[in-house]
């Protein structure tokens, strides 16, 4: 769920104070994040990505440092970021066929 809250591109309205998608899936996926309690907050001053997660009292943040944005060559969008315990992770999401071809066993 921290992917699906975190992994995306969505900016909020802040004064609706609703998401804004490039795409509805990706709306929807973020939705889901929030409904299982994974809300994304925004991003603060420092390009953290903000994310509460439900029964824990604090934000956490994914400091972003870099954006593969989706496009249909690719099928697949990436971020970096730095999280709470200070390690690089890369997340991504895409279509099936293409992420499956790229994991390990």
């Amino acid at each position: 769920m921290i992917f699906l809250g975190v992994c995306h591109t969505i900016v909020i309205d802040g004064r609706k104070g609703t998401y804004n998608a490039a795409s509805p899936d990706e709306l929807a996926l973020v939705n889901a994040a929030k409904q299982f309690g994974y809300e994304f907050k925004g991003i603060d001053k420092d390009d953290c990505l903000l994310l509460e997660i439900k029964g824990n009292s604090q934000i956490q943040k994914y400091q972003l440092l870099n954006v593969c944005e989706f496009n249909s060559t690719r099928k697949r969008m990436s971020v970096i970021v730095k999280d709470p315990k200070g390690q690089i992770v890369l997340m991504c999401k895409g279509a099936d066929s293409v992420i499956m071809e790229r994991l390990s066993e």
